[in-house]
């Protein structure tokens, strides 16, 4: 009779604590939320970009660069290698232009993710950062851009221990950046087990060649990673706390969060708009309503649209 009690008990709490995670799980991925649609008029498809865009990066030019073909571990993907393009934003065709990549790169695996550009001030080299996960490991690609043939020089493979679950990328140097950790475990078994537990365990890392240390702690999932023009503060989005977190940049590249600001929503990747207004700095960001039909859009060319939206937000 003891041994019963005993197993009742176990089964009791068991069903509970699955009980009190699935609606942690819901809670956090917004499941009960409802989207507006608003249509916008001016908004136009780009054509070939079959499976996405991951990120964008602009320029001051109005160049953007597009990452697009991420294959996602547990979700449907394509045999296509992901490739990398640019968009003049200037120009009123929008013809999205495939970058080649170099031959002694490994194009079959190449897997992009987050990006970022870095315009070197003594020459104007443009210089693009590119998150890769080939094998679903986590690497970055230093990659010199080649305006006059349209191509991209790969100069060199960055990998650290740090660098283990790499979301997104922001460039302060041609080898210098920082970057967000989307899961505290490396292991694929363990990172599902992450989106059970839900808790704060991401980070964001600074890397140069000099010294990596993790400079900000305590996010459910750091994601999207940008900086103001002056370069004084960073913004990171973390997803399943639906905040954009305000941090400041210290001399010896620590960051100190200076606000919270809550979205109400999945926020992806955000992009700073280089201009000010009265209220403050001005971020837009991506909200995915959810994750898994998003990437999954990203990856798989039948679904025609995601449940993926645009938020401005200021302060």
């Amino acid at each position: 009779m003891g041994k019963l009690t005993v197993f009742s008990v176990v089964v009791l709490a068991l069903a509970l604590l699955l009980g009190e995670r699935f609606i942690a799980v819901r809670r956090r991925f917004l499941v009960d939320r409802v989207v507006a649609n608003n249509h916008l008029q001016n908004c136009v498809e780009l054509k070939h970009l079959d499976h996405g865009a991951e990120d964008i990066t602009i320029v001051g030019d109005g160049l953007a660069f597009i990452s697009s073909g991420l294959k996602y571990p547990g979700l449907p993907t394509s045999d296509v290698p992901g490739k990398i393009f640019t968009l003049d934003l200037n120009d009123p065709r929008l013809k999205p232009v495939e970058l080649r990549l170099p031959w002694n790169f490994d194009v079959e695996s190449f897997n992009p993710h987050g990006i970022s550009v870095y315009i070197d001030p003594s020459d104007d080299s443009v210089y693009l950062l590119v998150v890769n996960h080939p094998q679903h490991k986590s690497q970055i690609e230093l990659f010199k851009y080649k305006e006059e043939d349209r191509s991209l020089l790969h100069i060199k493979t960055i990998q650290h221990e740090l660098l283990y679950s790499v979301n997104d990328i922001v460039a302060v140097g041609p080898e210098s950046f920082f970057a967000t950790n989307d899961h505290y475990f490396s292991n694929e078994l363990l990172k599902y087990l992450e989106f059970f537990l839900l808790q704060p365990w991401t980070s964001v890392v600074f890397y140069s060649p000099k010294e990596v240390k993790v400079v900000s702690e305590g996010y459910y999932f750091a994601n999207g990673i940008n900086m103001s023009p002056d370069k004084r503060h960073m913004y990171v989005a973390d997803i399943f706390d639906h905040n954009i977190h305000v941090l400041e940049r210290k001399e010896d590249n620590m960051l100190t969060r200076v606000k919270t600001v809550d979205v109400a929503s999945l926020c992806d990747t955000s992009r700073l708009i280089l201009s000010l207004v009265t209220s403050g700095l001005a971020v837009t960001l991506t909200q995915r309503r959810f994750l898994s039909l998003t990437l999954r859009t990203h990856l798989d060319p039948r679904l025609s649209a995601s449940r993926t939206s645009i938020l401005i937000s200021q302060w």
